[in-house]
């Protein structure tokens, strides 16, 4: 039997004959409809490129920033605020003006401005500079002596600071809290004063024995807690807090002892150190500025080499960051965490030899060290733990002791006010991100300026 429909063929193929059909029109209907369409890849342009930013507009950039720089001088700024607001509460005068100043605000407002500016003037005059003296001195009125006293007053303020500052920042790059400082530099300043009345040695010689036994003294005192913590494990905060009161102790027994004493005195006043041994002083008999400074700026160059050129600097940042995997690379942790301290203590004791051998003080007292340990805490935390950091905290904390004393006497600020400033600048600097939120700091991008900075103009 004949097939009907011979092209067709067989009934069940013939749907499949359709589809087929119907894919290669709408196949050839595409690729007309691709040969016609223009290649939109070649003819349509990409986007540009934006153009690099100016070194000027990345420097304002990162200027308002959460970078170190802006933070510790927004820091500073709140803290000059927030001083001005405590003058104000604390004077009574001022303070009334306040009971009507919905009718006369000026008198509020003129009587604070008068306060704080005046205040604050002071405080610039008795730290850095006094044109009034300047002026003086142009007139013939008065000698060059006041217009650098500020400056003198400020450098032999700072002079210990930079000392017991870099001892608790050398610590703290090991991974130690060095609470210590204030013990190691009161068995300084005792070492350093017996070597200046009891030893008879010529000038020059006298001067570098009374010098090395400040420093062997608070390097024994740093060796305690650091052979307690490398062979006992004994936490060294607790240690160097009871070896304070262990030092304070036993200067306040040792001033009156007999061949200590003064022995025309009846108060706790030693022997005075002899001329020989004292530091020179740079600027004359008549400002208290010494050579003290000068070991101070050399100490901060020799920590800022030690940490960053030499291999045990090397080694003792390894311990800082991690103890287990520096044990691991071969570095000896003991002997590490024993010569972290030993240096800590060397340079608090160079900071307590300083309080006596320079124009501080000439004789020991009870209070002979102040609280040059303690600030040395805050002086370290200032300066972000980095020697050159902590010798501008250093000249910063002078400049407020010494300004400070000139606010008290010619404002009749309370000097306790100095000490609130320096807290103040110490919490916000302490906690960046409230000095961030306050401001509306942007995230630092530090990294995009050096790029920038190293291309060139």
């Amino acid at each position: 039997m004949t097939n009907p429909n011979p092209q067709s063929g067989s009934p069940d193929k013939e749907p499949a004959s359709e589809a087929q059909a119907a894919q290669n029109a709408l196949g050839n209907t595409e690729r007309a409809e691709v040969a016609t369409e223009p290649d939109r890849s070649v003819a349509k342009p990409g986007p540009e490129p934006e153009p690099e930013p100016s070194l000027g507009r990345l420097f304002l950039d990162n200027l308002w920033a959460a970078n170190t720089f802006t933070v510790t001088l927004l820091s500073l700024v709140l803290a000059i605020v927030v001083g001005a607001v405590l003058m104000i509460i604390s004077d009574p005068e001022v303070l009334s003006t306040y009971s009507y100043i919905t009718s006369r605000p000026s008198d509020a407002l003129n009587s604070s401005w008068t306060l704080v500016s005046e205040a604050y003037a002071n405080l610039f005059k008795g730290s850095v500079f006094d044109p009034e003296a300047f002026s003086g001195w142009l007139d013939g009125a008065n000698g060059w002596q006041p217009v650098l006293a500020p400056i003198s007053e400020t450098l032999t303020y700072a002079a210990p600071l930079v000392f017991t500052g870099l001892s608790v920042a050398l610590a703290f790059r090991g991974g130690l809290f060095n609470i210590g400082a204030q013990g190691q530099a009161t068995i300084g300043v005792i070492m350093a004063a017996l070597a200046g009345f009891l030893l008879p040695l010529p000038p020059g010689l006298h001067l570098l024995v009374a010098v090395l036994a400040g420093a062997l003294g608070g390097a024994i005192w740093g060796f305690i807690p650091g052979i307690l913590k490398a062979r006992a494990g004994a936490h060294e905060v607790i240690n160097t807090i009871m070896l304070n009161y262990v030092a304070t102790y036993f200067l306040t027994w040792l001033i009156v002892q007999n061949g200590v004493q003064d022995p025309n005195r009846t108060d706790a006043i030693s022997k005075a150190v002899d001329t020989s041994a004292q530091l020179p002083r740079l600027l004359g008999d008549n400002l208290r500025v010494h050579a003290g400074i000068l070991l101070a700026v050399l100490a901060t160059w020799a920590v800022a080499w030690l940490l960053n050129r030499s291999t045990l600097g090397f080694e003792l940042r390894a311990v800082g960051a991690n103890p287990d995997a520096a044990r691991t690379a071969g570095i000896s942790v003991t002997r590490t965490y024993i010569l972290i301290m030993v240096f800590a203590g060397i340079l608090a004791g160079l900071g307590g030899s300083n309080m006596v051998l320079g124009s501080t003080a000439s004789a020991l007292t009870p209070l002979v060290v102040a609280q040059i340990g303690f600030d040395g805490i805050l002086v370290a935390l200032l300066g972000r733990v980095k020697p050159w950091g902590v010798l501008l905290a250093a000249l910063l904390f002078g400049a407020l002791q010494a300004g400070g004393n000139r606010m008290q006497s010619y404002s009749g600020i309370s000097l306790e006010l100095v000490t609130v400033l320096q807290a103040l600048i110490v919490i916000f600097i302490a906690a960046p991100a409230l000095v961030k939120a306050i401001f509306q700091l942007r995230a630092a991008r530090a990294a995009r300026l050096q790029t920038s900075l190293a291309k060139g103009w």
